[in-house]
């Protein structure tokens, strides 16, 4: 389906502001190939709208399902440990990257200290608490358990994170598992929130190829070696992303290719953001994303994560 057949809204309706144009491994995004998410059209707790509409979409955007105060609140605690490795600048509820890191200096087990971030109560609140776990176990119909394991992103000016399916790094256990993106505070587009590629649910060619690869057992990489802009027009296709507010959630199923904006917010500050995979309580377990702590890839732990890393440490964020 051409991106003219199908939803409503052009990305310049919802597009940037401050005259930032979108971009996408530095390359601008023209307007055609841009987006707006679909909204459900009523709010509440709507089970099954949004089932139909994570069926139809690939995804379901909820707008203020969280307290927006407490995602505040877990957004100043992250920053508050980033300032204290001396990653981030006073004042600290800004988010501005200072340009320097005492993280290796004062905490020599970097998987430690990123995993105790990861573990911060309050932002556990947010991404395990019973909130998310009624929207979670109402979209999956049945009683539902999170993953032990937290993929908290700060990504800084100028990153974004690559496209790619998150089947191939959790598909040892169940089926079923959905992935709850939570923006940590007002994201809007120029600070290169989430996109997923439009109609990707149904790409049953790209679907099939990567359906059992596993990252850890196979030579295949996770993430597509084309950038985002490229594969949508290939596609004749659109990314699809909108101005994100603390309190929303975007949830996706394994099959829905997505991947980030890059961050233009400008004035040096990160974006904040984590992902909470949700699947049935009774299904099969991926072991490398539970236990006290999660192995994750290699044995790694939270170690195996970007976020491991000091700020403005040369990589790109998967």
């Amino acid at each position: 389906m051409s991106p003219t057949q199908q939803g409503p809204d052009p990305a310049q309706s919802d597009g940037p502001h401050a005259g930032v144009v979108p971009r996408v491994a530095g390359r601008p995004i023209p307007p055609h190939r841009l987006g707006r998410l679909r909204e459900p059209e009523h709010g509440g707790f709507q089970p099954q709208v949004w089932q139909e509409s994570l069926a139809r979409d690939g995804y379901l955007l909820l707008r203020s399902v969280l307290d927006p105060a407490a995602v505040r609140r877990a957004r100043l605690d992250v920053l508050e440990q980033l300032a204290d490795a001396g990653e981030i600048a006073d004042p600290v509820e800004q988010g501005i990257v200072s340009g320097r890191s005492l993280r290796a200096e004062r905490y020599p087990d970097l998987g430690a200290f990123w995993r105790a971030v990861c573990e911060l109560p309050r932002l556990r609140a947010l991404s395990h608490g019973a909130g998310l776990a009624g929207v979670m176990g109402g979209l999956l119909g049945q009683p539902v358990v999170p993953f032990d394991f937290l993929w908290l992103r700060a990504i800084t000016e100028g990153r974004a994170t690559p496209l790619h399916f998150d089947h191939v790094y959790m598909n040892r256990g169940s089926s079923r598992v959905c992935t709850a993106w939570i923006p940590l505070g007002d994201v809007p587009v120029e600070a290169g929130p989430l996109a997923v590629v439009e109609g990707s649910h149904r790409y049953t060619d790209l679907i099939e190829r990567y359906r059992g690869v596993d990252v850890d057992r196979h030579a295949m990489p996770g993430s597509f070696p084309e950038d985002a802009l490229a594969f949508v027009e290939s596609r004749d296709t659109r990314l699809l992303t909108t101005d994100f507010r603390a309190g929303d959630v975007l949830v996706f199923g394994m099959f829905t290719l997505h991947g980030s904006l890059d961050n233009q917010w400008g004035g040096g500050r990160v974006r904040l953001s984590c992902d909470a995979r949700w699947q049935p309580l009774d299904d099969a377990r991926d072991d490398r994303w539970f236990g006290d702590p999660p192995a994750a890839h290699h044995g790694q732990g939270y170690g195996g994560l970007n976020g491991a890393r000091p700020l403005g440490a040369a990589h790109r964020d998967r």
